[in-house]
């Protein structure tokens, strides 16, 4: 079981609205085009380094991923030069990942017409697997994601739901920002996100073909986060 990669994680990049039934689940629009967000390295919460903390008075939400790592330098890609394989051949390997979400936090900064970045980016906002190779996923659409909270099976479906593919967005978002080995980009969660509260259990993996991919099980205790933060909604 690796984590060494996170080590040497830069940018934490998480495509939103990748999934038709999430979108319409939580009545947002449909994208033209791949649009993203970033969640700060000090979100990252590994497997057996303590609970998942929910702030007090905010509505948490669970999302799950399959997150890429990048391993090669990208800048400025054709997105007609830059196919499936090419997308392959850029990516180090894989993690299993929680994109975890203040929901209410967002819901008041879309309100305001204000940046949503608190909403996504808290401490312990994303519990991640460890490294999964390329050799046990060798191909990205073909895993299943789950997720239980409670024993309860809220999320489970295919990576091959994606609305935009991984080339697809990898090239898009290369346009804006060059990507570096050891940025970390989240793939969007399918239909099934839902509350967790504190004194809840999370447990997620990811398997394919029915086979739970080795190393990306997790299992979560959620606690309210110590400290001063309180959201109050006006």
């Amino acid at each position: 079981m690796s984590y060494s990669y996170v080590n040497k994680i830069g940018k934490i990049l998480c495509i939103g609205r990748n999934y038709t039934a999430h979108i319409k689940e939580l009545n947002n629009l449909k994208p033209k085009e791949p649009f993203f967000f970033i969640k700060p390295q000090s979100a990252i919460l590994k497997q057996n380094e303590g609970p998942i903390l929910i702030p007090k008075n905010v509505v948490a939400h669970h999302e799950i991923e399959l997150a890429c790592v990048i391993g090669k330098r990208l800048q400025n890609l054709r997105p007609d030069k830059f196919g499936p394989k090419e997308a392959i051949d850029a990516i180090q390997g894989y993690a299993l990942a929680i994109d975890m979400t203040a929901r209410n936090v967002q819901a008041e900064a879309k309100r305001k017409g204000l940046p949503w970045s608190i909403s996504k980016g808290f401490d312990t906002f994303l519990p991640i697997s460890p490294l999964l190779s390329k050799e046990v996923i060798t191909d990205p659409y073909n895993v299943e994601l789950n997720l239980k909270v409670n024993d309860e099976h809220r999320q489970r479906d295919l990576a091959n739901l994606m609305i935009f593919p991984i080339h697809k967005f990898i090239s898009s978002m290369s346009s804006i920002m060059t990507l570096n080995p050891g940025d970390v980009i989240l793939t969007g969660t399918p239909k099934g996100v839902g509350i967790v509260n504190p004194g809840d259990i999370v447990e997620c993996w990811c398997s394919i073909n029915g086979k739970e991919v080795s190393d990306s099980h997790m299992k979560f205790n959620v606690a309210e986060k110590p400290g001063f933060y309180v959201f109050h909604e006006e």
